[in-house]
This record gives C-alpha cells, sequence and structure tokens, in this order.
C-alpha cells in the first residue's frame, strides 16, 4: 500500500492536497504525520528521504515529492485523478500549475491555519488581485465544464490543488462571489474535507512563529482549536 507522509493538518496546504485527493478518489494508502517541531522524527525522515519535505508519496521502491509530481504519478495508475474529457484536463492542469506557482500574495496574507477566524486589518491591493484572478478562474471552470466541480461532474485534482483556499475563505472570512462562495461551500462540506478539519482541530501542537505571523496582519476573532 502507498505511504504518505504529511506534515500538521492544521497548517500544512500542501499537504493537504494529495491526500484529499486520494481520499475522494478512493485511493488507499497508509498516512504519516510528520509534526512541525519534532526534531528527531524529521531528522529520521531527511536521512531517508534526502528532498526532506512534505508531501512525499512511497510507493514500494519509488518515493514521489510535491504535490503536483505525487497527482501525476497517481494519474498514471488511477482513472479520474484528471478529468477524461481533454479540453478539461488541459485546462485543470494549467490551473493546477497556476495554483502551485502563483497566487503569492493569498498564500503570504491569508496563511493556513484551520482553526481560527480571524479579520484581516487590510487587504492589500496583491490580494484583492489575487481574488479577483481566483474568482474569475473559478468561474471560468465552472460555466465551460458545468460543475459542481472545476472541470465537471466529478472532483478531480485540480479541486484538490484549491481545497486549501477553501480553508483560507474560512478561516479569514474572505469576500467572495455567490458562484465562488457556493464552490467553496461544497469544497468544505466533501467527507474528506471535514475529516481534514476535524483532525487540525484536534491537534495540540502549536507553530508560534506561523501564529505570530497570522496575527501581524489581523485580529483573532476565535481558535476553535482543542486546547
Amino acid at each position: 500500500m502507498p505511504e504518505l507522509y504529511i506534515a500538521n493538518k492544521n497548517y500544512s496546504s500542501w499537504s493537504l492536497r494529495p491526500w484529499l485527493l486520494m481520499r475522494e478518489r478512493g485511493i488507499d494508502f497508509r498516512e504519516h504525520l510528520l509534526r512541525f517541531g519534532d526534531a528527531p522524527a524529521w531528522d529520521r525522515y531527511r536521512a531517508r528521504f534526502a528532498s526532506g519535505k512534505v508531501p512525499l508519496l512511497v510507493d514500494g521502491d519509488c518515493a514521489v515529492w510535491d504535490s503536483l509530481a505525487i497527482v501525476e504519478y497517481l494519474a498514471e495508475r488511477h482513472a479520474g485523478v484528471w478529468p477524461a474529457d481533454a479540453r478539461a484536463r488541459a485546462w485543470a492542469r494549467s490551473a493546477s500549475a497556476e495554483m502551485h506557482s502563483g497566487f503569492t500574495e493569498l498564500r503570504t496574507q491569508c496563511s493556513m491555519s484551520c482553526g481560527i477566524r480571524v479579520r484581516l486589518r487590510e487587504l492589500p491591493a496583491g490580494l484583492r488581485r489575487d481574488l479577483e484572478r481566483l474568482q474569475g478562474l473559478w468561474s471560468e471552470g465552472l460555466e465551460r465544464f458545468a460543475g459542481p466541480f472545476l472541470a465537471g461532474a466529478a472532483f478531480s485534482a485540480v479541486d484538490a490543488f484549491f481545497a486549501p483556499v477553501a480553508f483560507r475563505v474560512q478561516s479569514y472570512s474572505l469576500a467572495l462571489e455567490p458562484p465562488a462562495r457556493a464552490y467553496v461551500e461544497r469544497l468544505l462540506a466533501l467527507p474528506a474535507m471535514r475529516e481534514w478539519y476535524e483532525s487540525a482541530l484536534a491537534e495540540r501542537f502549536r507553530d508560534e512563529p506561523h501564529d505570530r505571523e497570522i496575527l501581524a496582519r489581523g485580529t483573532l476573532l476565535e481558535d476553535l482549536r482543542r486546547r
């Protein structure tokens, strides 16, 4: 059975993508969670895997790192990872690659932390541009391929790539137009997203530098994580 190495569910947006894809597509795997701050565990991990990064998928003697590479590896072995229609597949790959390498201001200003609710003190121009582009991209996919997911009727890799954005929208109460808001709600309602969220709330580890960075940009309204 493949093994997926991830980091803390409250914080690790990169880990969420392949984890969610595999859960929603019914691809069996064994999960290994490396907690931020557990230096001995990370030392052992880096001694075994040269990248030292998560997520990482191990399938027999094959190790695949980086979320985009993991998705492509899975697509070679499992139907439905990408849409069957060639046009939808090309669009989905392009949108996923844009998310993978772009939306820098969204990542910076709204760092993922599933269990908190924050009001941003300001909405910088770069973040506004990212949100506008995000909504335009989602609208294009939903309209071209008739939804309810970005590339058609079925959840696929492109939805997994944007899943961390759904948690960011929830945590920071980001204002979206109704179609984009409805798409976020669909993602948040997925069984696997609910499972990830509940696990994130149950984690007791706190990444203090990460949390300080968040509070430098906004006011904490609520912390739903278990104490």
